[in-house]
């Protein structure tokens, strides 16, 4: 049998991944913890929070590609769990901007997995990091226009 090539071992190497994340997303449903759509929407809102901005639910949704509608129920969870408020935006009174509440929440504590992956990539050259991160863009594109 020939050995796998590089780029044999890449391709599969994504399709396990994608294997183990529905995996995990099926772990954490099953677990009745933050959905994986609330976890992404803390991290957009932490990140985005330590960048000095502000975010509306508008903008949250356009991030994770779901309905406004979604995105508000999915607020309202994370608001009655104590994780974010609402600030009054002063420019538009039919507008708000999403807060996190508690700014000494780390990535860490909202998600761990995210955390570990950030300080694993922290062990690639610059190159490497280039290379890999086109690669993933490229993937990620590929799953965004599937059924689209």
């Amino acid at each position: 049998m020939p050995e796998e090539s590089n780029t044999d071992r890449a391709a599969r190497s994504v399709e396990l991944l994608r294997l183990s994340e529905a995996r995990l997303s099926r772990r954490r449903q099953a677990e009745c913890g933050p959905s994986e759509t609330a976890r992404a929407a803390m991290r957009y809102i932490l990140e985005r929070d330590d960048a000095g901005e502000q975010v509306t639910p508008t903008e949250i949704a356009e991030h994770l590609g779901v309905s406004t509608a979604s995105v508000t129920g999915m607020l309202t969870r994370l608001r009655a769990g104590g994780l974010i408020n609402f600030a009054r935006n002063p420019d538009d009174g039919r507008s708000k901007f999403v807060v996190p509440v508690d700014r000494s929440a780390d990535l860490e504590d909202v998600d761990p997995l995210t955390a570990h992956v950030r300080r694993l990539a922290t062990r690639l050259t610059e190159s490497e990091a280039q290379h890999i991160a086109e690669f993933l863009d490229l993937v990620r594109d590929a799953v965004d226009r599937e059924c689209a």
